[in-house]
C-alpha cells in the first residue's frame, strides 16, 4: 500500500470484466516450473505424450498444453501423473502451489483481504458484484470483454471468481452487504436464461442470515454513488480498507481519511436504496418480467 493511501493496480475492473489475469507475476514462474517437472518425469519414464495421456485419462493435446505452460493442471491431473509415473507423492505435493498460482497475485491479494474480513460491503453500478455472480453469468461477462480473452484465460478468470465465493460459507460468518443498481438486474449478460438464474441466485443468497442485498432504483434523484463502484472491508484487527474502480485501474485504499470518505458514501448509498425486504420483492418482480 502506498503512502498516499492506496495502491494502483493496472487491471480491468475487479468485478466487471475482471482483473488482468496475465501470468506476469510470481504465479507464472511457479506454473512454468511445474510444467518442466511434469515433462522431465514423463521423459524419465520413457513415455510419449500420447502414451502418458492415455495412462492418466487425458488427451495428447492436453498433455502438450500443460507441459508448454498453456494449461494449468487440475489436482486430479497431478494425482494421476504421480501414480502413473511412480513419483511417490512428489508430483501430488505440487497441488498446493498450483492451486495458489492458478489465480494471479492481484486476485490472491484481494481474496486474502476478504478472508480477513469480518464485514464486507459493496456497491455495484454496472454488473453484479463478483461475489454474487453465478458461474454462467461470470462466464458471459468475461466473454464480452474487449479485447477478447483466450479460452484458457477465460476459464482462469471464472475459476478465480468462483473461488472467492467461499466467503459465504466461512466460519465465523462474515457480514456481507451489497447494493446493486437496478440496471444490473435487467442487463441480460449471457442471455435471458442466464439472467433469470442470476436473479434466482440473488434471491437465494439474500435469504442467508449474514447477507443483505439492496437495490438502488434508477429513479432515485439523490444518489451518493455517482463516483462509481466501491467496496469496504473491515478486518479482524479492527482496521478497514477500501477498494474503488475506474477504467483500467483498481485502487486499494488504506489511508484512514480516504476510507472514512468511502464509509460515509456507502452508508448514504444504503440509506438511499430500497431496504433488504423491499429489494427481495423488487428482484422477484424483475424475475417475473424477465
Amino acid at each position: 500500500m502506498s503512502g498516499s493511501g492506496g495502491t494502483d493496480y493496472t487491471t480491468d475492473e475487479a468485478d466487471g470484466p475482471g482483473w488482468d489475469l496475465s501470468l506476469e507475476d510470481d504465479s507464472g514462474a511457479v506454473l512454468k516450473a511445474v510444467s518442466r517437472q511434469l515433462k522431465l518425469w514423463r521423459e524419465a519414464a520413457c513415455l510419449k505424450q500420447v502414451e502418458f495421456g492415455a495412462a492418466i485419462g487425458y488427451g495428447e493435446e492436453m498433455v502438450s498444453a500443460v507441459e508448454r505452460g498453456r494449461r494449468i493442471p487440475k489436482p486430479e491431473y497431478l494425482d494421476r501423473a504421480d501414480e502413473v509415473l511412480g513419483a511417490d507423492g512428489k508430483i501430488s505435493a505440487m497441488k498446493k502451489d498450483v492451486e495458489e498460482a492458478r489465480y494471479p497475485k492481484k486476485v490472491r491479494d484481494l481474496a486474502k483481504l476478504e478472508a480477513e474480513a469480518v464485514e464486507l460491503g459493496a456497491y455495484g453500478n454496472h454488473n453484479m458484484h463478483g461475489l454474487l455472480q453465478t458461474e454462467e453469468y461470470a462466464r458471459g461477462l468475461f466473454d464480452v470483454r474487449r479485447p477478447a480473452l483466450s479460452s484458457d484465460n477465460l476459464d482462469r478468470y471464472v475459476s478465480a471468481r468462483m473461488a472467492r465465493q467461499e466467503i459465504f460459507d466461512r466460519t465465523p460468518l462474515t457480514t456481507l452487504t451489497f447494493v446493486q443498481e437496478e440496471v444490473t438486474l435487467r442487463r441480460p449478460i449471457g442471455g435471458r436464461m442466464v439472467l433469470r438464474r442470476q436473479l434466482e441466485n440473488l434471491l437465494r443468497v439474500g435469504q442467508l442470515r449474514h447477507v443483505e442485498i439492496q437495490v438502488m432504483p434508477t429513479d432515485r434523484e439523490d444518489h451518493a454513488g455517482m463516483g462509481g463502484e466501491l467496496q469496504l472491508l473491515k478486518l479482524r484487527d479492527g482496521s478497514a480498507v477500501g477498494h474503488s474502480e475506474a477504467q483500467l485501474t483498481s485502487r486499494l485504499v488504506s489511508n484512514p481519511k480516504e476510507v472514512q470518505v468511502l464509509e460515509l458514501r456507502y452508508g448514504i448509498i444504503r440509506a438511499q436504496a430500497l431496504s433488504p425486504r423491499e429489494s427481495m420483492a423488487f428482484i422477484e418482480k424483475v424475475l417475473g418480467e424477465t
